[in-house]
């Protein structure tokens, strides 16, 4: 009997460790206002993990560090973030008392991509602290839901070689529809780079070119999607 209750522990054990970690979202939302004008919109995972927990503090480092204009990148928490970025602002005034703009940071995001070995999220996030224009950025976040760990982009390809051949076919069809736009206007006279930021979506792989990151500022983003079909041999998740 009791070889048999032993038995049936372990099975429960077992079962609980294999079992997949359900995790739905919630939208974030904060306005802050005091000086400097910020905004925030982004996923949150509902609920209360240790899985939840890490995903929801890697996406609030990464708003803190965008609101962060020091050298120090340290892992500020969100509130100490918001209170820097508009003592920044405060001292901005106080150095130009003439200039009329308000500085203002905005965050959205959205859960992209979710299944049982990935969670993709975008975050957008847009700074205006002066200059000609304000500067829009999207990051793409992938977790391993198993683990809340962020993964890099070698954790996604399988083999870089072959995945990096097949993004620069989807390129050139790209930016195809770009009159008088050549390839080596993009990369500076250089070879075929990938992006900082891939993500996935419902319909393949999301390859997102930031302004800046590669070309003019002129030329703006340069963004496509490889197809699940075409890709997922290449990758290390399903």
């Amino acid at each position: 009997m009791k070889k048999i209750l032993l038995s049936f522990l372990i099975l429960i054990i077992v079962y609980s460790c294999n079992e997949e970690v359900s995790l739905s979202f919630t939208e974030f939302n904060l306005e802050y206002s005091e000086n400097s004008i910020i905004e925030i919109n982004a996923p949150r995972v509902d609920g209360e993990s240790a899985i939840g927990d890490l995903i929801n503090v890697t996406i609030e480092n990464h708003i803190s560090n965008t609101l962060n204009f020091s050298d120090d990148q340290t892992n500020l928490i969100l509130a100490d973030a918001l209170e820097k970025f508009d003592t920044e602002y405060k001292t901005f005034k106080n150095d130009f008392e003439e200039n009329a703009l308000v500085w203002e940071a905005t965050f959205d995001g959205e859960v992209t991509y979710q299944s049982s070995e990935i969670i993709s999220i975008a975050l957008t996030s847009y700074l205006n602290t002066g200059g000609a224009h304000g500067n829009m950025n999207v990051t793409f976040l992938n977790f391993n839901p198993s683990t809340g760990e962020l993964l890099k982009i070698d954790d996604l390809i399988a083999n870089k070689l072959a995945f990096t051949n097949l993004s620069q076919q989807h390129f050139n069809a790209a930016i195809q529809t770009s009159d008088g736009i050549n390839f080596e206007d993009y990369f500076f006279g250089e070879g075929f780079q990938l992006p900082e930021n891939i993500g996935f979506n419902n319909d393949g792989v999301n390859l997102f070119y930031n302004v800046y990151e590669i070309a003019a500022y002129a030329m703006g983003i340069t963004e496509f999607t490889i197809p699940y079909n075409e890709s997922a041999a290449l990758l290390n998740v399903n």
